[in-house]
């Protein structure tokens, strides 16, 4: 295994060498993090380098490091990250890109590199806003089409904006503010005196 992510490391460093802005060798998998700008390009010379070869894209998620480890966070809020596997070399990469913008978060559609990537691509739009230009078809996927907010960002209310409910006089759903009064929630501990054999 040791020697399979030498010989990986060498060739994605070979490839991209400073277009690299960081690679990370850990618990057996590489991480590799590009410039927003060079995104489409790596992307795309992962996919038809023969030294590489990622044929396939497997995940494609976004994540809002706001408040990353409960602790705050000092860089760029929102990243995407795609992991990516070759068949031909059997070894998989992890790619990072952190959107330039935290109050418009934008990066490159790779939907042109692996088509799988589209419904991926949605979700991340839909759950935290990330915006993919180039994609073919960037719409909600999960959320209803009048939801407002991207619930997975840390800073959406646990309740959320609206709520829906059966109207029986008009027979049909209906939206409106939330009706749940945020309350803070404290467990109580009761223990016997002699609990678990104590004194």
């Amino acid at each position: 295994m040791t020697q399979k992510l030498d010989t990986l490391q060498s060739a994605l460093e070979a490839a991209f060498g400073d277009t690299l802005k960081r690679l990370v060798r850990q618990r057996g998998e590489i991480t590799i993090s590009v410039a927003a700008d060079r995104y489409l390009e790596v992307a795309t010379r992962l996919r038809d380098d023969p030294t590489l070869r990622f044929e396939q894209l497997v995940d494609l998620c976004g994540v809002d490091y706001s408040d990353y480890k409960n602790e705050a966070w000092d860089g760029l809020r929102f990243c995407v990250v795609t992991h990516l596997l070759s068949i031909t070399h059997n070894w998989r990469v992890r790619l990072k890109v952190f959107a330039p913008d935290d109050d418009l978060p934008s990066v490159a559609s790779v939907n042109e590199v692996w088509s799988a990537a589209n419904w991926f691509e949605r979700e991340a739009f839909d759950l935290f806003g990330i915006i993919f230009e180039g994609h073919i078809d960037l719409r909600r996927l999960l959320t209803d089409y009048g939801f407002i907010g991207h619930p997975m960002r840390k800073d959406f209310p646990v309740t959320g904006h609206v709520e829906m409910r059966y109207d029986a006089e008009k027979k049909r759903v209906i939206y409106q503010p939330v009706t749940i009064e945020p309350r803070e929630i404290t467990p109580r501990v009761v223990r016997e005196d002699k609990y678990g054999g104590l004194q």
